[in-house]
């Protein structure tokens, strides 16, 4: 798939929904020992770039800099369901201090004005540094259940009307 064909995807209503909703990205990649994982994960985007930042010493930065091919999804629990699919490549950097991005993407998931104060009070006085994970997305899929679903399902369905 080309940037534009993503930025295209991401551009839609529904994937802006997603974006910049409360929902988080569940964040796929394989462990070190070669088996996959998956995690709940705040991000942020930058351009066509997705952003996450995390402790310099988590299990996923090793196994990053081993394995950067990485898949998210970002969906909805309502019905019919709205679904993100991302695939890309992540790199990994030291940054110094707190990304600005990964206090702003705090904010998503906290409305109450005092729970984020203390959040944000808490990360700075955790982290003197983090790493920041770079995701150059080379793959996006909207399925909204209302024009886009599922390609085998997809294929079920014209194979149902032709017969």
């Amino acid at each position: 798939m080309n940037p534009e064909q993503i930025s295209e995807i991401l551009a839609k209503p529904y994937s802006q929904q997603l974006l910049n909703g409360t929902e988080p990205a569940r964040f796929a990649y394989n462990g070190l020992d070669g088996d996959p994982r998956v995690v709940p994960i705040g991000y942020w985007m930058d351009g066509g770039k997705l952003l996450i930042a995390t402790a310099p010493k988590a299990a996923k930065v090793a196994a990053l800099k081993k394995n950067p091919k990485v898949a998210l999804t970002i969906d909805t629990a309502a019905f019919p369901p709205k679904v993100l699919l991302l695939r890309g490549t992540a790199e990994v950097e030291l940054a110094d201090g707190i990304p600005e991005g990964y206090i702003v993407a705090g904010r998503k998931v906290m409305a109450d004005e005092e729970q984020y104060q203390g959040w944000v009070a808490g990360v700075k006085d955790l982290y003197t540094d983090m790493v920041l994970i770079t995701v150059t997305l080379t793959w996006a899929k909207l399925l909204d259940f209302e024009t886009t679903i599922p390609k085998a399902v997809e294929d079920l369905v014209k194979e149902k009307q032709s017969a």
